[in-house]
């Protein structure tokens, strides 16, 4: 009998970077994710096909249940992230793979890649279902972050997600604004490196201490927010907070500098996804400069 797990994409909607030293952060699960679907096969081996929202392959490799432990991994990236997690797993669950059978392993994702939506951490909490394994332990062991992603993969809700003493705070919160027909997501047309982002933020993060309860308080009164210019103004004061911390110009400031609206990113800065707010639907203005994916509040937030 085949196995299929499943997992929410995310969007971090407010804490980026400083979710990494404890901010409270607001995050939201999107009606886009990816599924893993598991089936036996005969012999001690992976068989492993990843498929894109078109159902095109875009990575497949056949190797060995004993590869997985043993070096040298493959040189190419996406064979040694997938080694990672899959050793990183075994680690924590040592009965995980222990078969004589093999497995055909298939990912389908919803959403294109280079959307950002969290490839790398639907894979890491729907391989945790597999091995039966904590996925916060599992991206720690394979991947770096604050695991808010792992958290939105598991959570049918927005939440709020704060770590304290390193270990993540997770709770369901209601956030559907009045106004969420003023609030789209538009896609800046390149998928940007997490982990460099994080890199860069830490090399810069001299003031955060002091940013921290600002963004708490951001977080706490966006959540409260009953008015669209009150929200509009929170998530401006939000983009300066982490403009100064990171020493990086906001988006706005760098493309969009004309629009009526704000803008917010939203993760790393410099790609993925932004939100933008308008009474007026702005695709044509995004649409003009090059950016033709504009998702509405609805059509994004599970």
């Amino acid at each position: 009998m085949n196995k299929r797990f499943y997992s929410n994409g995310k969007l971090l909607l407010t804490g980026e970077y400083v979710v990494l030293d404890g901010a409270l952060s607001l995050a939201v699960a999107t009606k886009y994710g990816q599924s893993l679907t598991i089936e036996e096969i005969d012999g001690p081996k992976i068989i492993w096909q990843s498929l894109d929202e078109k159902s095109a392959t875009w990575f497949e490799e056949t190797f060995s249940i004993k590869q997985i432990t043993s070096l040298p991994t493959p040189q190419e990236d996406i064979s040694n992230r997938l080694f990672q997690i899959l050793n990183a797993a075994k680690q924590l669950n040592p009965k995980f793979l222990d078969s004589e059978n093999g497995f055909k392993i298939t990912t389908q994702l919803d959403f294109p890649r280079n959307w950002g939506l969290g490839t790398s951490s639907t894979l890491v909490n729907n391989i945790a279902q597999w091995a039966n394994i904590d996925a916060f332990s599992l991206l720690k062991n394979s991947f770096s972050g604050s695991g808010y992603d792992i958290a939105c993969a598991q959570h049918n809700k927005p939440i709020t997600y704060q770590l304290k003493d390193k270990k993540p705070i997770v709770k369901e919160v209601d956030f559907n604004p009045s106004f969420k027909n003023y609030l789209y997501f538009v896609h800046l047309n390149k998928k940007q490196n997490s982990r460099e982002g994080i890199e860069q933020y830490h090399s810069n993060k001299e003031n955060a201490k002091f940013a921290i309860s600002e963004i708490n308080d951001i977080t706490t009164k966006i959540l409260e927010s009953n008015t669209f210019e009150n929200f509009r103004r929170l998530i401006d004061a939000h983009e300066a907070i982490i403009s100064k911390i990171t020493k990086q110009v906001s988006v706005k400031q760098l493309l969009f500098d004309d629009f009526e609206g704000s803008i917010k990113s939203l993760g790393a800065w410099g790609g993925d996804f932004v939100l933008a707010t308008s009474e007026v639907n702005p695709t044509d203005y995004f649409k003009k400069r090059g950016f033709k994916t504009v998702v509405c509040f609805d059509d994004m937030v599970l």
